[in-house]
């Protein structure tokens, strides 16, 4: 019995411990709550230029695409030839088809069509860095959509600005409202393809969210091709589901992509569109996500990009690079779109389309009707 003091002492520490992570973890939960609260605000308003050059003439543009199957690509590209339109300018499309080889035949076709400017529309840089070179080498102007790790202009590759919503608050904003949602108790299923950089600064921001909430866990990151997704993934989540069955409280893919091709095999397995796991985007906002959170079927939130607006601003950037003039360092807000502020900003379209005049905003500095 001499040891017992002893033996209180150790089980009064470990009390005292559990306590301050209960406490600590609780904390967290609210802070994830406060922090999707904040990010789901609808109609933003606008935060981005109020100035720069007026629209500058006779200019021809290219938007390479890395696939029009993906959405975001797409909704982008879809804006910056709507905005290429009012300033006056010749646009052009060319579709790399998904792949590595039809990304670089693309930009090989259109430097030889000899643009004033390219918009890459997520084509990542690295992966074409050497074609990228060689265009920029001919006093063409290059805008990237998600091209790099993050907004900005390129430290390493002639690209005047990168054109991006802060991958790392998208990323945090995705993993947040699974931690908020779950409170605290999430088994995650991660989503990502390694061959971008903007997917790779997304997936590393979510990994931090969860391993700053002590009652969440990773079950897994599932490297998946975005060319493959279609044959890859009804297989892929059958065998998710039998692997980790009711530890898998949520899905988190870099876009949605992923989530397109998982409800057959959530349907086939008798999981309820509004059961586990609940699925959640990091990105773009497609309008197959928009229609399922919606219907509360096999999604409930994703960190869409405003796609129209981004395609605007790649038009007003390369206007910038015509002109002389410096980036505008614009990066738009991370917003996360749930079906409690859907039918805002244009969701009733099916996209993220901001309800704050940016159309008007770019007009105006333009000096167009």
């Amino acid at each position: 019995m001499r040891n017992k003091p002893f033996f209180i002492g150790i089980i009064g520490i470990a009390a005292t411990l559990l306590y301050s992570l209960a406490v600590a973890q609780d904390a967290y939960v609210a802070e994830a709550k406060r922090y999707t609260a904040l990010v789901s605000k609808p109609n933003p308003l606008w935060n981005g230029p109020t100035s720069g050059p007026t629209g500058q003439r006779n200019k021809s543009i290219i938007y390479v695409s890395s696939d029009q199957k993906n959405d975001g690509a797409h909704g982008v590209g879809q804006g910056a030839a709507e905005a290429a339109k009012v300033i006056g300018w010749n646009f052009r499309l060319i579709d790399g088809q998904g792949t590595v080889s039809g990304r670089r035949d693309a930009l090989m076709q259109a430097a030889s069509l000899k643009p004033d400017g390219i918009i890459l529309g997520t084509v990542d840089a690295l992966e074409q860095a050497d074609v990228i070179r060689e265009i920029a080498a001919k006093g063409v102007k290059i805008v990237g959509w998600h091209a790099l790790g993050k907004p900005g202009p390129g430290r390493d590759l002639p690209i005047f600005t990168n054109i991006a919503t802060d991958p790392i608050d998208v990323g945090k904003a995705a993993a947040m409202y699974a931690v908020a949602d779950s409170n605290g108790t999430a088994g995650v299923v991660i989503f990502n393809d390694p061959i971008y950089a903007i997917a790779n600064v997304k997936t590393n921001a979510m990994i931090d969210i969860f391993r700053s909430c002590t009652g969440c866990s990773v079950l897994m990151v599932d490297d998946i091709h975005l060319k493959d997704i279609p044959a890859t993934m009804p297989q892929r989540t059958a065998w998710l589901l039998q692997r980790f069955g009711r530890k898998w409280t949520h899905t988190v893919a870099v876009n949605d992509l992923w989530l397109d091709a998982m409800p057959p095999t959530f349907i086939a397995a008798a999981i309820p569109g509004n059961g586990f796991p609940k699925s959640i985007s990091a990105g773009d906002g497609s309008e197959s996500a928009f229609e399922r959170i919606r219907k509360n079927h096999y999604q409930i939130g994703t960190v869409a990009e405003p796609l129209r607006l981004h395609g605007w601003q790649a038009i007003d950037e390369l206007n910038r690079a015509f002109a002389g003039q410096k980036a505008s360092d614009y990066s738009a807000p991370v917003h996360l779109v749930t079906s409690a502020n859907i039918k805002f900003d244009g969701g009733r379209h099916n996209e993220f389309d901001p309800d704050n005049g940016y159309r008007d905003r770019y007009r105006k500095i333009w000096g167009v009707k």
